[in-house]
């Protein structure tokens, strides 16, 4: 594997994890909004990666990360009891998003870590690149 392979692997990585951050801050930032049905009220959303690896000629490979896809959860809405809201039912319920705040917390650390380590991976790859070059002279 060439060293701008594992540059390209862990900046596809960076991606990835940009936008696992990107739909964490989206559920958080809408874990308070109701809804009058079930069907109406947000759910909450995961990106779905998948591993890209492309063969070349004389063994060569170059491998990536990809978002395949946003799932959005099935897990199911609670209702809860409160007449005053506008978005209330005809029985007084409001649907109440199916985000969970203490998940999307441990999801944001752990896409944190995986994007710092990514960066130390492009910062050694960098340094290798930089003592290969050091060596001619």
């Amino acid at each position: 594997m060439s060293m701008l392979t594992a540059l390209k692997i862990s900046s596809s990585a960076m991606t990835a994890q940009m936008v696992r951050m990107n739909t964490t801050a989206s559920n958080l930032a809408n874990m308070d909004v109701v809804g009058t049905t079930s069907e109406e009220a947000y759910r909450a959303k995961k990106p779905i990666f998948k591993t890209v690896m492309e063969t070349h000629t004389n063994s060569n490979f170059e491998a990536s990360v990809k978002v395949n896809g946003i799932h959005v959860s099935d897990r199911a809405n609670t209702k809860r009891y409160d007449p005053q809201n506008p978005a209330a039912n005809d029985d007084g319920y409001v649907f109440m998003s199916n985000v969970n705040s203490i998940e999307e917390m441990v999801d944001m650390t752990n896409a944190s870590r995986s994007y710092q380590t990514n960066v130390e991976v492009m910062n050694a790859t960098k340094k290798m690149m930089m003592a290969t070059l050091q060596l001619g002279k």
